[in-house]
């Protein structure tokens, strides 16, 4: 665990940087409210069109500081609601990260509990498919298993494959240190030859 707090340090822009586009969710899973960064590992959910069973389901069976993903099936019904985000926060989880929807959002608010989904609709989804849990999901664009580091904030969300979260961190460390050792002017008289080199390649005159 002390490898996935390591992770709280570091932003998703860092992460995105290290890792490349395919680890980074699409801009339609936000956060609902401004919470705080959250990290911690996945704790995968599949839940077909118009059903939240198994989402229910994983806030009883994930351990404290997961951050459950789900990979759900449209959005016209609601995954969860205030009373299921209350329970999953008592039991310590860090978020909930979902290719869909929820209701009930001021009390979510309220809560304080730390929701990244692609909007609200306040119509409840049935609780009749069961699945397995833990399974590899697709979520925002991005293969998620179980295990794996998910970091996200209002900047974005990164997933980091659970086999390679040492090399990353250490990688997304090294270059936090390079750039807290760079003055603003060193960084923009670089920038400016690097800018200025690609155009002159490129035959622009100006």
């Amino acid at each position: 665990m002390n490898g996935v707090t390591g992770f709280t340090s570091v932003s998703p822009t860092t992460l995105a940087d290290v890792l490349g586009r395919e680890q980074v969710m699409d801009i339609g899973i936000r956060p609902l409210w401004p919470s705080p960064r959250v990290a911690g590992p996945a704790f995968t959910v599949r839940c077909p069109p118009g059903d939240n069973l198994m989402l229910h389901a994983a806030i009883h069976r994930a351990e404290p500081g997961s951050v459950i993903v789900v990979e759900a099936g449209d959005v016209d019904y609601a995954l969860a609601g205030g009373n299921v985000c209350a329970v999953a926060q008592r039991r310590g989880i860090a978020a909930f990260v979902l290719d869909g929807v929820i209701r009930d959002l001021a009390e979510v608010r309220e809560l304080g509990f730390p929701v990244f989904a692609r909007g609200v609709i306040p119509v409840p989804g049935t609780k009749k498919a069961v699945a397995p849990l833990n399974g590899t999901v697709r979520c925002g664009g991005v293969q998620v298993s179980a295990g794996d580091i998910v970091v996200a904030d209002e900047e974005g969300i990164v997933v980091t494959p659970g086999a390679r979260q040492e090399q990353v961190l250490a990688d997304a460390r090294a270059k936090l240190a390079k750039e807290a050792g760079e003055s603003l002017d060193a960084w923009e008289a670089a920038h400016r030859a690097r800018i200025d080199a690609i155009l002159a390649e490129n035959g622009f005159e100006g």
